[in-house]
C-alpha cells in the first residue's frame, strides 16, 4: 500500500531504453521513441493521481546532438506532435507545461510549439509537467554562474552575500521544488549530466524495464521504494 502522506512532490525521469526496447522486438528505433512518447502521457496521469506536484522528463540532452541526424530530426518531430496532441489535455486538467534547457539549436518550429504550450498553460495551478530539452546539468550551472556574475557587475547583488538558495534562482528551474525522487529506466545506474544541482538530496530508483514498458505499476513500485527510505539530508536519524 502507498502512504499518501509520503508521496514525492517532484519526480524526475531519465527515459532510457527506447532503442533497446525496439531492437528486442525487431522494430526500428523510431518505434521505440514513438512508444516512449506514449508512456509520458500515461506517467503524467498516473503521477497526478498519486498527488505528485511536479514531473520532469529528460527528453534530449546537449550530448544527444551527436546521434545520427535522421534520428535527431525524428525525435524533434515526435516532440512537436506530442505537444500538439497533448497540450489540450494538459490545459483541460489544469496542468502547467514548462521546458528547461537551451533554445538553440532546437528547430524553430519546435521552439514555437513549446512557447505556445507554455503560454497556453501559464495560469494553470495543477501538476507541473517539465520537459528537459537540449538540457545539460553542467551547462545549466555555467549559465547560472554567468547570470549571477552579470548581476554582481551591475551592482544588483553582493557576491559576498550569496547563499545556496539565492544561487538557485539563476537556474533553469528557478521557483521549482527540487526532485525528491529520480527514476531511470533500462537498468542503467548513472545520472548522465541531469539536474546536477537539483538532485543533491534526491532518492534514486533504477528500474530494470525499458521506458516504453514503464507504466503505472512500475511508477508505484518506485514510489513504494521511496517511501521505505529514510531521508536525513546530511543529518542523523532519530534513533
Amino acid at each position: 500500500m502507498l502512504d499518501n502522506l509520503k508521496v514525492p512532490r517532484h519526480i524526475a525521469f531519465i527515459m532510457d531504453g527506447n532503442g533497446r526496447w525496439a531492437k528486442e522486438k525487431g522494430l526500428p528505433r523510431s518505434a521505440g521513441h514513438h512508444q516512449g512518447a506514449k508512456q509520458v502521457k500515461k506517467i503524467v496521469r498516473a503521477a497526478a493521481d498519486l498527488g505528485v506536484e511536479v514531473v520532469t522528463f529528460f527528453a534530449f540532452s546537449t550530448e544527444n546532438w551527436s546521434r545520427p541526424k535522421s534520428e535527431v530530426s525524428l525525435l524533434m518531430r515526435y516532440l512537436r506532435e506530442f505537444l500538439r496532441k497533448e497540450i489540450g489535455g494538459l490545459d483541460k486538467n489544469n496542468m502547467r507545461f514548462l521546458a528547461i534547457g537551451r533554445a538553440e539549436p532546437v528547430p524553430k518550429y519546435l521552439q514555437q510549439e513549446i512557447k505556445k504550450a507554455q503560454e497556453r498553460t501559464r495560469k494553470n495551478t495543477g501538476v507541473k509537467v517539465i520537459l528537459a530539452l537540449n538540457y545539460g546539468g553542467r551547462q545549466e550551472i555555467v549559465d547560472a554562474a554567468k547570470g549571477f556574475a552579470q548581476d554582481v557587475l551591475s551592482g544588483a547583488v553582493d557576491a559576498n552575500k550569496l547563499k545556496v538558495e539565492d544561487f538557485s534562482r539563476y537556474l533553469y528551474t528557478a521557483g521549482i521544488v527540487d526532485p525528491d525522487l529520480l527514476v531511470r529506466t533500462s537498468g542503467q545506474m548513472r545520472i548522465s549530466n541531469f539536474l546536477l544541482w537539483q538532485l543533491s538530496y534526491a532518492e534514486m530508483y533504477f528500474a530494470d524495464v525499458c521506458w516504453p514498458d514503464f507504466g503505472e505499476e512500475e511508477l508505484k513500485k518506485a514510489v513504494r521504494q521511496f517511501q521505505k527510505r529514510e531521508r536525513k539530508f546530511g543529518g542523523l536519524n532519530a534513533h
